[in-house]
Formats: C-alpha cells, structure tokens, sequence
C-alpha cells in the first residue's frame, strides 16, 4: 500500500502521539488504528501493522521506567511468561480466525477500550485510595509480597487480549495492578509498560512467521520511528502532559474509528 507525503506525516504524528500515551496512561493503539482504518488499510493489517511499529515505542518507554523496573525483578519474573504466553495465544487468533470474526469482535472491543480509558481517572483514584488503605506501599517491600492467583489469571487474559487487539491492554493492566498488586503507581507502570512490550514483541514474531504478507512495512516504520521519540518524551516529560487532553485525543479517535467500522458492518464490508 502506497501512502502520500501528507498520510506518512500522519501516520508518523500518530505513533509519535501513541508511543508517548502509551508510556503515560497507555491506549496508544485508540490513536493509531483510528489513523490506520481511515488512510484505507484493512482492520486486520491495520492491527498487525501498528503492534509491530509500537516495539520501537516500548522499548524506549521501558528504558525510561528502568528504574522503578529494577524495583520490582520478582514480580516482573513471575508475570512476564503469563504475558508472552497471552501474547501469543491472541496474534494466533487474530491470524487464525476468519477476518469477518475481526469485523464483528473489534467494534465491541473498541468500544469496551474507549470506556475503560473514559473512566482511568476513576480506576486510578480507586487504586490510590486502596493503596492508601493498606498504609501506603514501600517500594523495597512490593516486590516481596505475595501475587494472588487471580492476578496470574487477569494478566494472562489481558496478554490474549493484548496480542489480538492491542488498544487499551495498559489501562487494563493498572486497573487490576491498582486491585491485586501491592506496588505504587510508578512501579505498577513500569511493570506495565515491559508486559505489553513483551506482548507486541511475541505478536510481532508471529506475524512475521505466519502472515508476513499483512505488514505494511511503511506502516511499520513511520508508527516505529514516531513511537520511539514519543516512549521517550512520554517517560521524561509525558507525567506533566494534561492526561484530560491525552484521554480526550484517544476518545475522539477512537469514536471515528468505530463509527467507520460500524457503518462497514452495516454495509456489509
């Protein structure tokens, strides 16, 4: 698929957009795919494509959280083979099953994303307010705690989630950190930010494996390169960005999205 100088600049500020939400509150993706799905590339490879450009984003978001990561090793050991397992089981299923099955599931997925990004600032205040309750978390002492079963359970369905959609895995991962982790909001976001790397990074290998003819390349390194820059400015400077306007920016194109891939339903494709 060729692009023109104007869409390759949009689809650059996308993943530039994208690579610094993610690191911040996550839900990259509910920027990207929106871009992708209007610029005319087919919803499956518009899923493809984008997982494999935000590599490059996670990469320089997890470098910018190595710290609070470096907290946190016991806890990141225990959940990172949940995550690559989850990872794989949904690129399988996105790959697998018939694209009119994306057709239907993805509106709903996008929808179910654009509320629980709506409703993040609530999710955060409830984890703050829980943390609190227990008398505060100390940073040395989260990652001697002991995980519930119920967390292993959630973070491997967010990671079969997180391979076959993508959008919104982030949001979903500091919601049930805030409920069953005992770490603060720094070291839930850095775990946070290495599991859905890990997760597109598996997603990415098995699309090269399997359907390699699905990747836009040009795609691939317009939201990589745009990705890149925005996981670091995101780590650095993206905790004083407005997280009213990253939220409101997500929602708006995330409501074009799924108003676009409605009225393809409707139409029959």
């Amino acid at each position: 698929m060729l692009l023109d100088f104007w869409q390759e600049i949009l689809v650059f500020l996308g993943g530039l957009w994208a690579g610094t939400i993610n690191t911040v509150v996550g839900s990259g993706t509910l920027v990207t795919f929106p871009i992708l799905v209007a610029l005319g590339v087919a919803p499956v490879n518009a899923v493809v494509s984008n997982a494999m450009g935000l590599v490059a984003g996670g990469f320089s978001g997890a470098w910018g959280y190595r710290r609070e990561a470096a907290t946190v090793k016991r806890t990141l050991l225990k959940l990172v083979p949940l995550s690559i397992i989850g990872g794989l089981i949904g690129s399988l299923l996105l790959l697998n099953l018939p694209e009119s099955v994306f057709g239907v599931v993805a509106p709903v997925l996008l929808a179910a994303a654009l509320v629980l990004v709506i409703f993040q600032p609530k999710l955060a205040a409830w984890a703050k307010t829980r943390q609190a309750a227990r008398g505060g978390t100390d940073p040395d002492a989260a990652d001697q705690a002991r995980i519930p079963a119920i967390l292993y359970v959630l973070v491997f369905l967010i990671g079969v989630y997180g391979g076959y959609f993508t959008a919104a895995q982030g949001v979903l991962l500091m919601a049930v950190f805030g409920v069953f982790l005992q770490a603060s909001l720094q070291q839930s976001n850095a775990i946070k930010v290495i599991l859905s790397l890990l997760v597109n990074i598996i997603a990415a290998c098995m699309y090269l494996i399997i359907a390699p003819e699905r990747i836009q390349w040009i795609v691939v390194l317009l939201i990589a390169v745009g990705s890149l820059i925005g996981g670091f400015i995101g780590a650095k400077i993206g905790r004083k960005l407005s997280p009213l306007w990253l939220r409101a920016v997500i929602v708006v194109l995330g409501l074009i999205a799924l108003a676009n891939m409605l009225l393809k339903l409707v139409n029959g494709g």
